[in-house]
């Protein structure tokens, strides 16, 4: 299991999202981000561990291979451990293996506007000094993405350019997530409890369309 990254790359993209339509993408999107594999993840978590330890290295030899890697540091943590302060541990590893793989062409390898996104999470997701830089340019590469979807499938990808700009906005005005704020034990600053307190937080914004699971 650990030495082979397609367990994880089947797992999170099923077989037949070649051809499946909109409808399917959008049940997708709600099993990933509406806490619906959460469950499911229990199997691979011990890939964390072993991620960490570096032992699933030899998977950034391939941009899909990478992609997997990319998985189970960005998004299983965050199934796993949701409301946690782990749910995040993963982020900075992630960013870095993102940005090699960008600076190597593996991102350019990637074929599939659903493995493009993927790869780009981390950048939007780990917190640190460069991170408006780095969602400016995760909304011109989402952009790019949506733009070159398969028609059928451009509305959900213009969904994830709306949030990354809606991330870029939080950070240019907090310089962080405060919604991470209580988890991380951070104190909120006035305006973030203002902010945090009208209760429209992005990252739990859903696409038009997709039915509640």
């Amino acid at each position: 299991m650990t030495q082979d990254w397609r367990r994880v790359y089947h797992f999170w993209f099923p077989d037949g999202l070649d051809e499946a339509d909109l409808e399917a993408h959008l049940r997708l999107h709600g099993w990933w981000f509406g806490g619906g594999a959460n469950a499911e993840l229990m199997p691979l978590a011990p890939l964390l561990a072993t991620a960490h330890a570096g032992s699933l290295d030899p998977w950034l030899e391939t941009p899909l291979g990478r992609l997997s890697l990319i998985l189970v540091l960005d998004q299983f943590p965050r199934g796993l451990f949701a409301g946690r302060r782990e749910a995040y541990a993963g982020d900075e590893a992630a960013l870095r293996i993102a940005r090699e793989g960008l600076a190597i062409g593996h991102y350019d390898a990637l074929s599939r506007p659903w493995e493009q996104i993927f790869f780009l999470l981390p950048l939007a997701h780990a917190e640190g000094p460069d991170h408006r830089a780095r969602l400016k340019q995760v909304v011109a590469m989402a952009a790019l993405v949506a733009a070159e979807a398969p028609e059928r499938l451009r509305p959900l990808y213009r969904f994830h350019v709306g949030q990354a700009r809606s991330h870029l906005e939080i950070v240019s005005r907090f310089g962080r997530f405060p919604h991470r704020n209580p988890i991380l034990g951070r104190a909120s600053t006035a305006e973030e409890a203002a902010w945090l307190a009208q209760g429209d937080l992005t990252h739990l914004r859903r696409p038009p369309g997709l039915k509640p699971s």
